[in-house]
């Protein structure tokens, strides 16, 4: 499969600055019914990504004792108290961020996923600037494809592009891929 992340990622980037508030963020979570954002700085470059995950964890841990529930959980949860504490996307975000860029495969994208355990790719240039974000819906969206899709996909971009074979030669034929 030879589908690049700008194949299938979104364009219309929904994103806050580092000065975003966690009243600004929630109304814009709620509105825009999205799941993160990226966070950019004052020369459009992406530092991190807000999730609604990181605004739950404020909520849950900011107000938390730094008691004893257990001297391995207390020190787990140590920085992620620490982060609860902030009050702007600057400080909630995860940085540095997990990015990609638009030439890469999905494949490289699933891979990056799954490796640094995120859910979104902020999708940035050559400038480092944003171009679009993909989520782990947009790369599993390219299997819901029909057999003739496949099937063209196969005949063009593997015999004609890969191997410089004429399709015609073969006899292609896909079925319940």
């Amino acid at each position: 499969m030879n589908t690049l992340v700008k194949d299938i990622m979104t364009t219309k980037v929904i994103w806050v600055r580092k000065d975003a508030s966690f009243r600004e963020m929630a109304a814009a979570f709620g509105r825009y019914r999205v799941s993160a954002f990226p966070v950019l700085d004052e020369g459009r470059h992406v530092i991190g990504v807000v999730s609604e995950a990181d605004l739950l964890n404020k909520l849950a841990l900011d107000g938390e004792e730094d008691g004893m529930p257990g001297m391995i959980s207390g020190i787990l949860r140590h920085k992620e108290r620490e982060k609860a504490r902030g009050i702007a996307a600057g400080d909630l975000m995860t940085a540095p961020p997990v990015t990609i860029g638009p030439d890469d495969t999905i494949e490289h994208a699933a891979w990056l996923m799954y490796a640094r355990r995120v859910k979104h790719l902020p999708v940035i240039d050559a400038d480092q600037h944003l171009a679009g974000i993909i989520s782990r819906a947009d790369v599993l969206s390219v299997f819901d494809r029909s057999d003739a899709d496949i099937r063209e996909d196969i005949r063009t971009g593997v015999l004609r592009h890969e191997f410089f074979i004429d399709p015609d030669t073969f006899s292609v034929t896909v079925k319940d891929a």
